[in-house]
């Protein structure tokens, strides 16, 4: 379990987050846009702009270290990766991890010689995840990959992250707008507003008894559609 016993980002006038939580199994950040997930993890990953201040007090089992102990699966696979660079010429390791991580995630090999722009979507994203599972990070962190993906590669992708974060036993902190994607995929949840936890706790409970109007919102919006729901 990681601590983030606090997290507070500042502008010159302004609080745009301030908030603590356990990252614990499988925990999701679910919040509208604006609500400071992004933020969140960039504040994780050491990649926020300058012109911000950060206050951060972590209690971690091990040191986060973006690239070696932390790895970033980013929001749009089809923009994450450069199109005039073949496949095998933007993984950083030896061949045979790469083989290792295609059998994994049941990528076909002749892919590893190909170009970005001649995959499927649920080929990038597969190709992306094996980038990140590269140095075996102990926690992964996830900015909305469903998004740009359909119905299909939304559940195919989630069924990918359950079966990898059960055999590869790293952490992983999911971050999406998507409560129901959410509830399927994560044993945890935290729920923002505007840079604040607002409710957090077993992703079941949070779901079957809300104490918070907003979450109580969230799961009225995001539950119109069930293609998710198991």
């Amino acid at each position: 379990m990681i601590k983030l016993k606090k997290v507070k980002i500042e502008t010159s006038s302004d609080t745009l987050v301030d908030l603590a939580f356990n990252i614990s199994s499988s925990t999701a950040l679910v919040g509208e846009s604006g609500s400071g997930k992004s933020l969140t993890l960039k504040a994780l990953l050491n990649m926020l702009p300058n012109n911000l201040k950060l206050e951060i007090d972590i209690d971690s089992p091990f040191k986060l270290e973006r690239g070696k102990t932390i790895s970033f699966v980013p929001q749009n696979p089809f923009t994450a990766l450069s199109p005039l660079t073949k496949i095998s010429k933007q993984f950083f390791t030896t061949e045979s991890r790469v083989k290792e991580l295609f059998k994994l995630l049941d990528l076909d090999w002749r892919i590893y010689k190909d170009y970005p722009p001649n995959l499927s979507g649920g080929q990038l994203q597969r190709v992306i995840l094996a980038m990140a599972l590269v140095n075996n990070p102990k926690l992964l962190l996830l900015d909305e990959p469903t998004t740009a993906l359909d119905a299909n590669l939304r559940i195919e992708l989630i069924d990918m992250l359950k079966f990898l974060q059960s055999k590869e036993q790293f952490l992983m902190l999911f971050v999406t707008h998507d409560i129901n994607i959410a509830s399927v995929l994560c044993e945890n949840m935290v729920v923002l507003k505007k840079g604040i936890v607002v409710e957090s706790g077993l992703s079941h409970n949070l779901l079957s008894s809300p104490k918070s109007s907003y979450t109580k919102l969230l799961i009225e919006s995001n539950f119109k559609n069930r293609e998710y729901r198991q």
